[in-house]
């Protein structure tokens, strides 16, 4: 059985996460979780974490429209997405920072 997962999450008055992962038998099978904040009345990616490639990694958007892309080097997409999760908690502030000063 298919599942598809998908929410957001408020991580402060002007930030959030928005979550979709698609679940086959309990595990995962495709994911994408993504930071975004509000600039100018429009919401704006930050981080994406996502399998688009067939693999996993962490897009870090600029904000002239530039994108890093780094393998997540866990193969398990199970993992991989509690790892996106944690840091997407814990480091959104940093994030954000990052993508304001540009």
């Amino acid at each position: 059985m298919v599942r598809e997962v998908e929410y957001l999450v408020r991580l402060g008055p002007d930030d959030r996460y928005r979550h979709k992962d698609i679940r086959e038998k309990g595990r995962i099978v495709s994911f994408s979780i993504q930071l975004e904040t509000l600039v100018e009345k429009q919401w704006q990616p930050i981080v994406r974490y996502d399998c688009a490639h067939g693999f996993a990694h962490r897009d870090l958007m600029q904000k002239n429209g530039a994108v890093t892309k780094t393998p997540v080097f866990i193969h398990d997409y199970n993992d991989a997405l509690t790892f996106a999760e944690s840091d997407l908690k814990a480091n959104w502030k940093v994030y954000k920072e990052r993508y304001l000063r540009g």
